[in-house]
């Protein structure tokens, strides 16, 4: 796996996103600035590309590092409860908070989303058993407690309809002014990348860490406060991505290994393309209509997962 192909293949789909859509663009149009395939371009399509990237980067490192820090592979934001306390949070800010800004929407659902990744990891720490396969599934089984609490809540307070905005990802609603909280993510990104080399020391457990001089609870603490951080801002802005952060650091262990400083680039740029792969194909399947991402990645995603998993089996 060439980085400088990876880098080609996501400026390549980056041009095809930018004119794949209902309004026909071509690049001629917009010589002219102001017309009104230059307009849409600019306040349409482009955020939706960088809300793409963004997204797509963010989800896939957030993975990688609950993988590294759990030691189990089949670990994510999708399978440790974590999108699920996010949407928790979400509904939690609407009832008590009504009228409550983004900031403070993201504020609260981040709480939310740290204490429902700490909740699984102290889950994580008595679990004896701890078989690759049992932990994931241990992980939906809490993320379907939380998520039946958020249906059950949000149906009490008939908000189940504004509930769902957050169920479905969806980057049609993507447009200027409404995307920025994504660049939260940028900081984040470069945050995982300066103690990528921490993450893969704690990832090698608590008494290797120590021996190391590390403190390997600070680690672990910062690593899902960042994971915490970028689940919050693509749930509040584009909604539910499942299985990416699941399944894109699997493919790139398997062709760079498991060095998370050297896999981080690598992880960021797969998880990109293949979420920018699945909103060009959610946009062309029933043209003029449009797929929403979360279905897309989510069909998608389970086929690779279950091929990961019997993968596994195989090369057990």
């Amino acid at each position: 796996m060439k980085k400088r192909y990876l880098i080609l293949a996501l400026i390549g789909f980056s041009l095809l996103s930018l004119f794949v859509g209902v309004s026909r663009i071509t690049p001629m149009d917009l010589l002219d600035f102001q017309s009104e395939e230059t307009e849409i371009f600019l306040i349409s399509r482009l955020p939706r590309l960088i809300a793409i990237i963004l997204a797509g980067a963010g989800m896939s490192i957030a993975g990688l590092i609950m993988q590294q820090l759990s030691r189990n592979k089949f670990v994510s934001p999708t399978t440790a409860g974590t999108l699920d306390a996010t949407r928790l949070g979400i509904l939690v800010s609407m009832l008590l908070f009504a009228g409550a800004s983004t900031i403070e929407k993201m504020i609260v659902a981040f709480l939310f989303a740290l204490a429902g990744t700490f909740l699984f990891m102290q889950i994580l720490d008595r679990i004896k058993f701890k078989d690759a396969i049992f932990i994931p599934l241990v992980g939906l089984m809490f993320g379907n407690i939380l998520s039946s609490l958020t249906t059950f809540f949000a149906y009490r307070a008939d908000v189940i309809q504004n509930m769902s905005a957050w169920l479905q990802g969806d980057f049609s609603m993507i447009m200027k002014g409404r995307f920025e909280l994504l660049y939260i993510s940028i900081p984040v990104l470069i945050f995982a990348y300066l103690y990528a080399n921490k993450f893969t020391v704690a990832g090698m457990g608590e008494d290797f860490s120590k021996n190391l001089g590390l403190s390997y609870r600070r680690v672990v603490n910062l690593g899902l406060i960042l994971v915490a951080l970028i689940t919050t801002t693509v749930v509040l802005t584009v909604g539910m991505i499942p299985f990416l952060g699941l399944i894109i650091p699997n493919i790139v262990s398997i062709f760079q290994g498991d060095h998370l400083k050297k896999t981080l680039p690598y992880t960021a740029l797969l998880g990109a393309i293949f979420l920018l792969v699945c909103d060009i194909l959610g946009r062309v399947l029933i043209y003029p209509y449009e797929i929403s991402i979360s279905l897309m990645v989510g069909v998608i995603g389970s086929g690779i997962f279950l091929y990961l998993l019997f993968r596994r089996k195989a090369y057990a």
